[in-house]
């Protein structure tokens, strides 16, 4: 029993999932994740998920557009191609702005999009990995760390108790649709 590396609870039902949670969690079993085909409310505070900084990085990717539409703008109108139209200073700033909000909403587009790959670790061309099969389908399945557990019985007989409809090892870290 080495080799193995979870134990996978399989729940056709999330609210026997959640009560698994709560099995396992009564006995200071620590799981690893969760996968389950839809949201469900309620699930990351039971996990005890913290919260996401994604809006932060929204804003660093933000503000970064801003200040690059700032720069290329005041390079061109004032220090490179320097115009006199009309007498108006080559540097007016409410001229500008719509260029720079639509810079601030591409920075923050691209970079929202990269910071999502980097994260889920979902770049183009990358098999997607997943557990269980079937939990992209109908099943809700919990995977606890079988290294971190020793007592695979007890795990087994909670998630039993809970309400799974199987329970297995799995004793690679992923399995690939490949």
């Amino acid at each position: 029993m080495s080799d193995i590396k979870y134990i996978l609870g399989s729940f056709g039902d999330p609210d026997e999932m959640m009560h698994g949670i709560d099995k396992l969690q009564e006995n200071n079993i620590s799981i690893y994740d969760v996968y389950t085909p839809m949201p469900i409310h309620g699930i990351e505070a039971k996990l005890g998920v913290k919260r996401s900084r994604i809006d932060i990085a929204a804003f660093c990717f933000g503000i970064t557009g801003t200040c690059a539409a700032f720069a290329l703008i005041y390079f061109c109108a004032v220090i490179d191609w320097k115009v006199n139209i009309g007498g108006k200073p080559s540097f007016a700033l409410p001229d500008f702005i719509p260029i720079m909000f639509e810079l601030t909403v591409l920075f923050c587009a691209f970079g929202m999009v990269l910071t999502y790959y980097a994260s889920t670790h979902l770049f183009p061309g990358r098999a997607p990995r997943v557990m269980d099969l079937r939990a992209t389908d109908d099943r809700f399945v919990i995977a606890v760390d079988a290294h971190e557990n020793a007592a695979h019985t007890v795990i087994d007989g909670l998630l039993k108790d809970a309400g799974a409809l199987e329970v297995k090892y799995n004793e690679r870290k992923y399995i690939s649709y490949e």
